[in-house]
Formats: structure tokens, sequence, C-alpha cells
């Protein structure tokens, strides 16, 4: 376990405040919900994704997707790749500032021409979709179709962003 330096004081409700250089390099944002862990005499605060518990819907979707209309899907949570059809090297790979823009912004895209994208290790190239996944009032990642060519794939994107985002708002 790598140690901080950084020592806080319990207050009177048992809260402590988690110093804002530790939240801004774990990009956790406020109001973000945090996992609690106990191991042995530590106490272990680990950032919630939501998204992440119906990853298995999530591959299912994805694979049908892929297997009906060709169209290669990756889903991100806020911070990495979680599902892909694409690349298997692509999952827990970071997404670039650029995905994580339109994830803060709720913007779509639907690509005209070939584009390139960067995760952590690796760029991809081709005609993106993407649309953030929106539950409640928070955007939670994105749905990103790849293609070879350029189609009208914006439907099939927001579909799939539908039906994650109304599995996370009922719970």
């Amino acid at each position: 376990m790598k140690s901080t330096g950084v020592t806080r004081k319990i207050d009177e409700l048992g809260r402590i405040v988690i110093p804002k250089e530790i939240r801004r390099n774990l990009g956790i944002r406020d109001g973000e919900s945090l996992e609690i862990y106990i191991d042995e005499d530590s106490i272990i605060l680990k950032k919630h994704f939501q998204i992440q518990k119906y990853e298995d819907i999530s591959i299912k979707l994805s694979d049908i997707i892929k297997a009906i209309f060709k169209i290669d899907v990756i889903i991100t949570d806020r911070e990495k790749v979680i599902v892909t059809t694409y690349d298997k090297d692509l999952l827990q790979q970071k997404i670039s500032k650029d995905l994580m823009y339109l994830i803060d912004n709720r913007e779509e895209l639907d690509s005209n021409e070939k584009q390139s994208f960067k995760f952590e290790k690796k760029e991809i190239s081709g005609f993106f979709t993407i649309v953030p996944i929106i539950a409640s009032i928070d955007s939670l990642g994105l749905i990103i179709l790849l293609t070879e060519n350029k189609g009208d794939n914006i439907k099939i994107a927001r579909l799939l962003a539908k039906i994650l985002s109304e599995k996370l708002n009922i719970y």
C-alpha cells in the first residue's frame, strides 16, 4: 500500500475529509460514491463504478449488436473500457481526455470521416458513433460503435445507451 504522508482527524460525526489532490488524482468528483472495505486493520476506500454491476448484460447486448449488425461495440465507465467486441486488449484501458469530454458534456458524436481515438495503450481508427450513458442525472460512461464504413448507427447507439441507463436507474 502506498503512503501519502497525509493524516486527517475524524470529526464528531465520524467523517474525514479526503484531500483535494488525492480526489483529483483518483478522479473522484463531488457526490460520487465510494466503496468501503476492511482488510485486517486497514480501511480501504475504492471508487464505485455503478455501471460495472451490469457488465453481463452489457456483454450480451454488445455481442448481439456485433452478430446482427457487424458493428464493434466498446462500452466505458468514466475511466476505462469495461466491455469490448473490438479487441480484448482494450479491456480496462483508460479512456482519453477527448472521450472524457464527451462524457462530461453529454455529447454525441457520429463521424462522417474516419477518426482515431487513443486509449491508454492503443489507438483505434474507423467511423465512430458515440453516445453517453446517462442514468438519473449523471453521465456514467459511453457507448462507442466502431465500423470500417460510414453507416447510420446513431439509433443503435442510443438504444444501447437507453437500455443500460434504464437498468442503472432501477437500482
